[in-house]
């Protein structure tokens, strides 16, 4: 410790600073929602979605659902995924329905 400080704070005054300073620290945490970035696999994304895994990889090549090369994997944003779900209406063997 080279820097050392001795003060004489009231210890209530000393809780007060240091409850005031930790709120504010968490407040600046959690201001901003952080986004769903989770990665899933092929075969969970085409669970969510009710399609087989070839229609899922047609889908990606058409361009309907979004997906990520990580590595030598095809992942998919879970976020996206449900996303492309608001967006068009999958149906099991009928593919894209509008």
């Amino acid at each position: 410790m080279e820097n050392f400080l001795m003060s004489s704070i009231p210890l209530n005054e000393l809780r007060t600073v240091i409850s005031e300073t930790v709120k504010i620290e968490f407040e600046k945490h959690n201001q901003t929602p952080q986004p769903d970035n989770e990665y899933i696999s092929r075969k969970t994304t085409a669970q969510i979605l009710g399609i087989s895994l070839p229609t899922l990889n047609d889908y990606t090549k058409k361009g309907l659902v979004p997906s990520y090369r990580i590595g030598s994997r095809i992942r998919y944003k879970k976020e996206e995924v449900f996303s492309s779900l608001n967006q068009r209406q999958f149906t099991k063997g009928l593919g894209r329905v509008a």
